[in-house]
């Protein structure tokens, strides 16, 4: 798959524009252009081979809080649209989060940890299925994809959600637990934090959590046709990075709901086991495995 270098140069200028964009706060993107050669442009190949002509192929993209899934995400959008004139549709599975309104009740019916969005079980399920489904249906319907807004802790107005009017090409669902598979009971009873321990003693909260990945989103990752994974080194850069992230928003962001150091370290706890579980399990399973170093490098990408 050969491609001019007219073409090269108008990517090349694309993502060193956007690049520039995503630096804030002292975090600049290191070896830029390699990366691009030896991740970046690879990946893109692989989706195209494996894109089929007037059929909407859906890519999931994986990773921890703050491994860069957004502006992965972006960066192949550029790829695939510069080089290969293909049209892509990017949503996170954040935007399919539940209103306050709605975690609220469930924090009242079921756990009072199903408050804090961010596990399965705080997402709109069916809604979510509806939408995937509709993108990859001949019959496409012209629809909108919600938006939420992580500084006000809730969904947008729809007048602001993204307006699908034409069936894409490609289409990047990412998120932090996409592709996540369910674990077993015996996993499920010891405490994995302090969390689990303290707040979560009956085990209704993980139990309920791990029952929603076994059905309603497991039905929705069925739909995926190649997983990408972003392996973090571990879990302590997750709670780094995610500090990072917190920061970008607050410069970003009108909303007032940003999280202090202290907030952040007890926000995580909720991710911990699925994260976790996921860094041992997902590198097996994933159709394209890129390991991220301590400094926030693609480092090793595998095709499986």
């Amino acid at each position: 798959m050969s491609f001019s270098s007219k073409k090269f140069n108008n990517v090349k200028k694309k993502y060193l524009k956007f690049i520039k964009t995503q630096e804030v706060l002292s975090e600049p993107f290191r070896d830029k252009i390699n990366q691009l050669k030896n991740f970046y442009i690879p990946i893109s190949k692989m989706i195209v081979k494996n894109y089929k002509k007037n059929k909407t192929i859906i890519i999931g993209l994986s990773g921890g809080q703050g491994s860069g899934k957004s502006t992965i995400s972006n960066i192949i959008k550029i790829i695939l649209h510069e080089m290969f004139d293909l049209k892509t549709v990017i949503f996170s599975i954040d935007d399919f989060y539940k209103t306050r309104k709605e975690r609220r009740i469930m924090a009242s019916k079921i756990s009072p940890l199903f408050l804090t969005r961010g596990v399965p079980g705080t997402h709109d399920t069916n809604f979510l299925f509806k939408c995937i489904k509709n993108l990859k249906t001949k019959k496409f319907k012209k629809f909108k994809i919600p938006k939420f807004d992580k500084s006000i802790d809730d969904r947008l107005k729809e007048k602001k959600w993204q307006y699908i009017q034409e069936k894409p090409n490609i289409v990047i669902f990412e998120g932090w637990c996409v592709g996540a598979t369910f674990q077993k009971n015996k996993d499920l009873l010891i405490p994995t934090n302090r969390l689990e321990k303290e707040q979560d003693i009956d085990r209704i909260w993980r139990t309920t959590v791990n029952n929603e990945l076994k059905k309603s989103y497991r039905k929705i990752f069925e739909l995926i046709d190649k997983i990408i994974f972003l392996k973090v080194p571990n879990f302590q850069y997750v709670y780094k990075w995610r500090l990072l992230q917190e920061k970008k928003l607050k410069v970003t962001s009108k909303g007032t709901k940003t999280m202090k150091t202290e907030e952040i370290k007890n926000f995580i706890m909720f991710y911990e086991r699925l994260t976790k579980h996921m860094l041992k399990n997902l590198p097996k399973t994933a159709d394209v495995l890129v390991k991220i170093d301590g400094k926030h490098r693609l480092n090793s990408i595998k095709f499986n």
